[in-house]
C-alpha cells in the first residue's frame, strides 16, 4: 500500500533557471518520509526525536535519480512504497511525478535507533510498516 504526497514547487526550492536545485529533492523526500511515519506508521519525528529523546529514524543510505525537471509552481505527487523491511531498517522507494512525467526516483534506507544505537522496531512500528510492504514488479 503506498502513501502519497503532493507538494508544490516554490521559489526557494528552484535554481536561477527555474527548475528544482538537485538537494531540494532530498529535502522533500525527508518531507515525503516524515509525514509518511506521522500519518501511516503512527509515529511523528516529533514523538520520535523529543518525546523519545533517543529514537529516530535517520537515513543511512540514499541512491537518486533525477529523471526531468520540476519547475517553478508545478504539483510534484510523490509517492512513497516500503521495498523492504528488515530487523533494525526499512527501504522504500519514492518517486516524484507531475501529469504524470516521472520526475524523480529515489532509494532510502533508514534505521531505527534507541538511545544512538541500531535497534529492532518496535513491534507496533514493525506492524504497521510491514502493512504497507510492496514486493518489486
Amino acid at each position: 500500500m503506498s502513501y502519497q504526497r503532493t507538494i508544490q514547487i516554490e521559489f526557494n526550492h528552484c535554481d536561477p533557471a527555474g527548475i528544482v536545485f538537485y538537494p531540494r529533492y532530498f529535502e522533500m523526500t525527508n518531507s515525503v518520509v516524515e509525514n509518511f511515519f506521522a500519518d501511516e506508521v503512527g509515529k511523528s519525528f516529533a514523538q520520535m526525536h523529543i518525546e523519545g529523546m533517543h529514537n529516530g529514524v535517520p537515513t543511512v543510505h540514499i541512491n537518486a535519480d533525477f529523471i526531468a525537471p520540476s519547475r517553478l509552481g508545478d504539483k510534484v505527487l510523490f509517492t512513497l512504497r516500503v521495498r523492504k523491511l528488515g530487523g533494525s531498517s526499512v527501504t522504500v522507494e519514492i518517486t516524484g511525478e507531475q501529469a504524470g512525467e516521472l520526475r524523480l526516483r529515489a532509494r532510502l534506507t533508514l534505521v531505527w535507533i534507541n538511545n544512538m544505537k541500531a535497534a529492532a522496531w518496535p513491534e507496533a512500528l514493525r506492524a504497521r510498516l510491514a502493512a504497507h510492504l510492496e514486493t518489486e514488479e
